[in-house]
């Protein structure tokens, strides 16, 4: 059966016109946007989101918890965060849209799912972005000329000037991402080929000869135990929290479903050779024990070798991955907010546009609420980091489960013949998708014994819970009030009326 994006025409009855209403619904929701991101723009995208400011930054707080067990903890979060990807491209194929998988919750489980997805994944980028502004301020910290300045004035700054690139146009988007991922692979690509060198020749690196044996004589695989390893993945799955924007950046590209899947099945290499083999390097140049969460491992190992400002280009480049996420997420949000409106789950200023075909609405209110982590950062700055991880990592978890959940009901739309087969499947599914929820459970238990942020994190979620019914209960009053408003106005029918 060959695939055109619908159901088959022989569907008949109440399926076809709960489709002919969707596909209406994914019409009124991709106009004004401008199919401007071409397949090098994706690529990086997806390159990018795969090597964050987790891996920059993280990495080196990550390692003082657990030692060289980092490298294995981030190979197992990397193949489900795989796996994770290719469920949204499986959904991808069978229709791509800016809404991702906020569209994708609405078409197979309905309205009020698209709510909870759409607002879990908006609190994952709204607390990642004081994340990121908090990583530029802790990183501006690394010159000493700015050591008497407060953290919370980067913050502030870097929130501005992001702000302003993300009211361009997505082409110009897609292009500072092009260039923000080119300078984090490239400045990778450079640590690998330094650290083999070094490791290949056996030179010291500050006093330290290289080899396994740095590992051996720090305790082994495990230095601290099982545990702490164990514990970290909540934290490691932060690491990996922007590879579902190239599902938001489809709906922008020209050609998805042909550019879409190479970009996802280059990322399973990409999380090996740069994450995995970074941290092996990383404990292999140095004893574990020299890295520190308060500068990025790999500023630490370039400072080490005596060169003369390369400490200072690698804290650029650490700079240019935190505003990169940064400017994503205000991106990913934007999209995400108007789909969100054009369900109703959502007030109708996010869904608003510009002459660029740029959702200012929806951004706008992002950066109100990345606006907190200003006084965040003056409040508690030691403190500021952790405490939004935690959160993110719970509207992650959400969001990939979401995402796991909707590819599980596409297959069985398929299976069922409502809709048609699409070329590009999860591999492994059924049994892959379920492995894949039941490993987003366990990292929610194990949030749990990460006392105390951790902890507070779960006993978040009845008020979570609390704070989605509520907001799903007045939005739907809203929505039933604008429904009497137009019958009265325009006698036409609210089932009619197609976008907010």
């Amino acid at each position: 059966m060959k695939y055109s994006g619908n159901r088959p025409a022989e569907t008949a009855g109440g399926d076809s016109a709960h489709q002919s209403d969707q596909d209406a619904l994914f019409a009124a929701h991709e106009a004004g946007y401008a199919k401007q991101l071409k397949p090098r723009h994706v690529q990086m995208i997806a390159m990018g989101g795969a090597i964050g400011t987790g891996l920059f930054l993280g990495a080196g707080g990550r390692l003082q918890s657990a030692g060289p067990a980092l490298a294995l903890v981030y190979l197992v979060c990397g193949v489900f965060a795989f796996l994770i990807m290719r469920a949204l491209g499986e959904l991808v194929m069978h229709r791509p849209t800016s809404g991702s998988f906020v569209s994708y919750a609405r078409e197979f489980m309905g309205e009020r799912a698209s709510f909870v997805a759409g607002w879990m994944y908006y609190l994952v980028w709204a607390t990642t972005g004081i994340v990121d502004i908090t990583a530029v301020a802790i990183y501006m910290k690394y010159w000493s000329a700015f050591s008497d300045v407060p953290q919370w004035v980067f913050a502030l700054g870097a929130l501005a000037i992001v702000s302003l690139m993300n009211m361009i146009g997505v082409k110009v988007f897609g292009e500072m991402e092009f260039w923000f991922s080119i300078v984090k692979v490239g400045t990778l690509g450079i640590f690998l080929l330094v650290g083999t060198f070094f490791l290949a020749s056996g030179h010291p690196v500050a006093g330290h000869a290289p080899g396994l044996h740095l590992i051996a004589e720090g305790g082994g695989l495990f230095p601290h135990g099982l545990l702490p390893a164990v514990l970290i993945v909540q934290g490691v799955v932060f690491a990996y929290a922007s590879i579902e924007l190239v599902g938001v950046a489809a709906g922008e590209t020209a050609d998805a479903r042909k550019v879409l899947p190479k970009a996802i099945n280059s990322v399973m290499w990409r999380i090996g050779l740069f994450y995995v083999g970074s941290v092996v390097l990383l404990t292999m140049l140095l004893p574990w024990t020299a890295y520190s969460a308060h500068e990025s491992p790999f500023v630490t190992f370039f400072s080490k070798l005596g060169v003369p400002y390369v400490g200072t280009v690698m804290n650029v480049v650490v700079l240019t991955a935190a505003l990169s996420s940064l400017n994503s997420g205000l991106y990913s949000t934007g999209r995400v907010l108007r789909s969100l409106a054009m369900g109703g789950s959502a007030p109708r200023f996010v869904a608003r546009m510009n002459s660029r075909g740029v959702p200012y609405g929806g951004i706008l209110i992002t950066v109100a609420i990345n606006a907190i982590g200003v006084p965040l950062n003056y409040i508690v700055p030691a403190q500021a980091f952790e405490i939004v991880l935690n959160v993110a990592s719970l509207g992650i978890i959400t969001t990939w489960a979401f995402i796991v959940i909707c590819q599980i009901q596409l297959r069985r739309a398929i299976c069922r013949g409502e809709v048609n087969e699409v070329p590009f499947r999860m591999p492994g599914a059924p049994v892959t998708s379920w492995l894949t929820l039941a490993f987003l459970f366990g990292v929610l238990v194990l949030m749990a014994f990460d006392y105390p942020g951790g902890t507070y994190t779960i006993a978040m979620i009845p008020l979570v819970a609390i704070a989605l019914a509520s907001g799903w209960y007045l939005a739907k009053r809203g929505s039933a009030a604008a429904s009497v408003g137009e019958r009265q106005i325009s006698g036409v029918p609210r089932d009619r009326v197609q976008g907010p």
